[in-house]
């Protein structure tokens, strides 16, 4: 019982090192770790700069090239139906449960984002 007291009492009175040693270390160290992380953060910079320019820019390329394809072949499919029917689109069937409207909207009874060549106009109903 009396060495495990002796060993405690041995270990909090050892010096751990001198101030000045430690400072000067933990100076350089800090010093180090400091150019380290400035190193790593421009590699990694540098690194996202090239998947920025080499992936992200030519994959939202491809993407808008692919929307325009998909847009022009829809545009070409209305004016395809126009010209079947006389250079107008065909009614659209009126079915009770489309574009019900209980109580008009404070700005009328048409949607906020209503599109007269999409939407149906209600404002004369």
């Amino acid at each position: 019982m009396f060495g495990r007291t002796a060993v405690r009492a041995v270990a909090r009175v050892a010096p751990r090192g001198s101030r000045a040693s430690s400072a000067d270390a933990s100076a350089g160290d800090y010093f180090a770790k400091r150019d380290a992380v400035r190193a790593h953060a421009a590699e990694v910079t540098q690194l996202w700069r090239r998947i920025s320019f080499y992936v992200c820019v030519p994959a939202t390329i491809a993407c808008a090239l692919w929307v325009r394809n998909v847009e022009a072949e829809h545009a070409e499919h209305i004016e395809h139906i126009k010209a079947e029917h006389d250079g107008h689109l065909p009614d659209i069937p009126q079915y009770e449960y489309m574009n019900r409207r209980l109580k008009p909207y404070p700005w009328g009874m048409n949607s906020l984002f209503f599109n007269p060549h999409a939407n149906k106009d209600l404002s004369g109903e």
